[in-house]
């Protein structure tokens, strides 16, 4: 097992967000956090890797726990981090974002390199000498997703990567999910569209009220009417 969740318990001053959020993403597998708004899916994902500070529970990566860390030491132990709201350096060039994402490579596998991030996005080629503030929103999550990706972490934690982008845009990054889960990256994704979750996913975990309230294989979801009528706003085809 790559990351191991337990009873992780978090809030925002007075308002308690998760109750105890249990769930697993084995080595090399994709999971998908999905729920209705205001659930606790990205506040999941920001309490595994400390931006918000849980009060109870347990994080394992690898069998070694996370939890009480600072964020760029959890970020240097192996879990990449791709926000919701994309983040990269706006004043720097294209380029000079991937460079500062370069970090060596796990121990047994192959590291990812500049070149590769290029082919994955050409548009990230043409424009390398750009500053990321002058980018559209679909290259900066292109650049947000790459710069985590050289970062060579054994697991990442992708936020609402789809958003607001146009549909080509959508399925290219789909297509390199699936290519870095090829290349044995586990991936733990909070997506909204409930079709490209199920679609990518060897599990997926359903969120209600800070806390998962189904876990099984995407065909087993699809089967279940009475978790989608409960959970998901299933009718739009979102999650």
């Amino acid at each position: 097992m790559m990351l191991d969740v337990r009873d992780l318990c978090a809030h925002y001053g007075q308002s308690r967000v998760l109750h105890g959020v249990n769930l697993e993403v084995d080595d090399g597998a994709v999971v998908s956090l999905v729920g209705r708004n205001g659930v606790g899916r990205s506040t999941t994902l920001k309490a595994i890797v400390g931006i918000v500070t849980s009060d109870r529970g347990s994080v394992l990566l690898g069998g070694r726990e996370q939890r009480g860390r600072r964020t760029f030491e959890i970020i240097r132990s192996g879990i990449g981090y791709v926000p919701e709201e994309r983040l990269p350096f706006h004043n720097l060039t294209v380029e000079e974002n991937l460079i500062l994402g370069l970090q060596p490579g796990q121990a047994g596998r192959s590291a990812w390199v500049i070149e590769e991030m290029y082919e994955f996005f050409p548009a990230l080629r043409e424009r390398r000498r750009a500053h990321a503030g002058t980018l559209s929103g679909g290259e900066q999550q292109m650049l947000t997703i790459c710069r985590s990706l050289l970062g060579n972490p054994r697991i990442m934690l992708v936020d609402e990567p789809t958003e607001g982008l146009a549909p080509l845009i959508v399925d290219r990054l789909v297509d390199v999910l699936r290519e870095i889960r090829r290349r044995g990256v586990a991936i733990l994704l909070v997506e909204q569209k409930l079709t490209i979750a199920l679609d990518i996913s060897d599990r997926v975990d359903v969120m209600g009220h800070g806390r998962i309230v189904f876990s099984g294989p995407p065909d087993r979801l699809r089967g279940d009417k009475d978790v989608q009528r409960r959970w998901l706003e299933a009718s739009d085809g979102h999650a």
